[in-house]
């Protein structure tokens, strides 16, 4: 069952040139793409190909300018409390314990207090951070903040995650223990994940399929069919390599047409 579809979908921007001049940007220019219901697919491109744009706009944080976005066959709403957005800063509020960061979500929509404790606590235990409910976002390592804002967002049981590059300020260590965890959190609720991210690797390990954007469209759709968990598939697997190899084709080639329009982002 298709989840959302996006149709003909354009994003511009007004921007002001080197020159003085206002110019119109042309961030999205007639994307389509049909995400599944329970799927985990990855945007990939070069900076500046629409990926964030996209994300935004599914998250309702941006409305398209033409076109349209369909989630379960109804027009995008602003107030959809049935998705739920992963920063790449956390945005945890510091002023809160993590118990009470997790709660935010429910507290708007009127839960009562003992209700949303013992929901966040269930959540707390599914990233394995039970006794850390009382400290304050300054007291966690980077990991244990991103595996908070991924509870936070779950905590409300949204259908539709969007996550834009949760683990890119991470180092390698924490990274891969985090995807490790999120594909875990992934497999047992079965939510769809739409994961913006600019590795190769990362794509392949987490996704069912990955959506190669460039110059505002979806060019590619790269399917990933590898057993997970994949982490042992990196060095030893043909089909690994052969899609690692596909999409460092892709990228390289819009580089060199990036080049040649002296439009690096």
């Amino acid at each position: 069952m298709v989840k959302v579809q996006a149709r003909s979908v354009k994003r511009e921007y007004s921007i002001v040139n080197s020159v003085g001049k206002k110019e119109t940007l042309s961030v999205l220019k007639g994307l389509d793409l049909d995400i599944n219901e329970g799927e985990f697919i990855t945007l990939l491109g070069q900076s500046g190909c629409g990926k964030t744009t996209f994300l935004n706009l599914l998250a309702g944080l941006e409305k398209e300018d033409e076109g349209e976005i369909l989630i379960d066959g109804k027009p995008l709403s602003e107030r959809d409390f049935n998705r739920g957005v992963v920063f790449q800063n956390y945005a945890l509020l510091p002023w809160r314990t993590v118990i009470k960061n997790l709660e935010i979500g429910l507290e708007i929509r009127g839960v009562k207090k003992k209700e949303r404790r013992e929901i966040a606590r269930k959540y707390l235990k599914l990233i394995n951070l039970t006794a850390f409910e009382n400290q304050y976002p300054h007291q966690l390592s980077g990991g244990m903040k991103q595996r908070v804002a991924i509870a936070r967002v779950l905590v409300y049981e949204p259908e539709l995650v969007l996550m834009d590059e949760p683990f890119a300020a991470l180092d390698a260590q924490t990274r891969e223990s985090l995807q490790i965890e999120l594909i875990r959190i992934w497999e047992a609720h079965k939510k769809t994940i739409v994961f913006v991210t600019h590795s190769i690797d990362e794509a392949i390990l987490l996704s069912d399929r990955i959506a190669f954007m460039s110059d505002g469209k979806v060019n590619e759709i790269i399917d990933v069919n590898l057993p997970r968990p994949r982490f042992k598939y990196m060095t030893s697997s043909s089909e690994f390599l052969k899609i690692h190899e596909k999409i460092s084709f892709l990228l390289q080639e819009e580089a060199e047409r990036l080049q040649s329009y002296g439009a690096y982002l």
